[in-house]
């Protein structure tokens, strides 16, 4: 059987020292480009792969890093995924995906499996991480970007989109299209992004002069059937039903189409519906959503920047907080 060919094969091939291959394949030392050039040629004559154990050995660097999101199949985490391998993928960085869903406990036995493994950042997307667990991460040394949560520079840098601004728009929508009863069927009453969502919820309900009633606010699941769940409850009462629901997330917003369909309520004749996020789901479904369109793969691209900085030691300074835009985008179902 045919050795695969190593470095040291490719140096001597190319007439150089193995250091200078080295250096031509880190690209983190200068290089001729005629010595670059008769380098790489070499190793595609040669069908070269470099050995990631043998230089994570040599670096003491993995060169992965791991997104842990709170629920795969979520889409909006599959583009951040794709935002972050943008980036990870051309530095020689391999994205791994894990799935921590609630309850927290779930989170902690990923994190620790994560750390063991060595990772050499994590991009943090789960709303059910407590303080211990995102101060195990800091203690390990580990570097992390938190995707979303409250900003506090002990915890490392956080990319988020505005999601208070982007729930105050959908909301201030309505309102100004003469929608008088604005219910609001939100994910985990606890989770970070729940209560963000409702705080600008109850924001635009308030500059409106708007008063809030809590029986139209319902806590339930970020899940398609959490949407069935919330808009059941809100739609089988025989008074008091509202006339726009306001979603946490798109998938809520199926959800509640789907109780529509099964009432014989038209949207938005009878009922006004708005999601969150604007995955490809919201343009697919009859009718379209009214929804916000937060930047998945741009949060994704993001992070992996972020990291690299401090990875490379470009950037060792305080945490940063980094918001992007959210915009609002008007269909079918307002």
């Amino acid at each position: 059987m045919d050795r695969r060919p190593d470095i040291a094969a490719v140096a001597a091939a190319a007439g150089v020292s193995v250091t200078t291959v080295s250096h031509v394949l880190s690209g983190r030392r200068p290089v001729s480009d005629a010595t670059r050039a008769k380098v790489e040629a070499v190793i595609e004559r040669l069908g070269y792969r470099p050995n990631p154990s043998a230089r994570s050995l040599r670096t003491d660097r993995s060169e992965s890093v791991a997104l842990i999101v709170p629920d795969i199949t979520n889409p909006f985490y599959p583009a951040v995924a794709a935002g972050l391998q943008d980036v990870l993928l051309g530095q020689g960085y391999l994205l791994s995906v894990n799935d921590a869903a609630l309850p927290s406990r779930a989170l902690r036995e990923v994190v620790r499996h994560v750390l063991a493994r060595r990772v050499d950042g994590i991009v943090l997307a789960s709303y059910g991480a407590t303080d211990d667990d995102i101060a195990e991460i800091a203690r390990s040394g580990t570097k992390l970007v938190r995707l979303g949560g409250r900003f506090r520079a002990e915890f490392g840098d956080v990319v988020r989109a505005d999601d208070v601004g982007g729930m105050h728009d959908v909301v201030s929508h309505l309102i100004e299209r003469g929608y008088a009863r604005i219910a609001f069927v939100n994910g985990e009453r606890d989770a970070h992004p729940s209560r963000i969502r409702l705080e600008g919820y109850e924001r635009a309900m308030r500059e409106a002069g708007r008063e809030i009633d809590p029986e139209l606010i319902v806590s339930t699941t970020f899940t398609r059937a959490g949407g069935v769940e919330g808009a059941t409850t809100l739609l089988e009462r025989s008074t008091s039903r509202p006339d726009a629901i306001v979603c946490g997330n798109d998938l809520i917003a199926v959800g509640v189409l789907d109780v529509t369909r099964r009432l014989g309520l038209s949207v938005p004749g009878d009922l006004a519906i708005t999601g969150y996020d604007d995955i490809e789901a919201a343009s697919l479904v009859t009718p379209a959503l009214t929804t916000v369109h937060n930047p998945a793969r741009e949060i994704g691209r993001t992070c992996a920047r972020m990291l690299l900085d401090r990875l490379a030691g470009d950037y060792d300074d305080v945490a940063r907080e980094v918001v992007l835009a959210h915009r609002l985008i008007v269909r079918e179902s307002s």
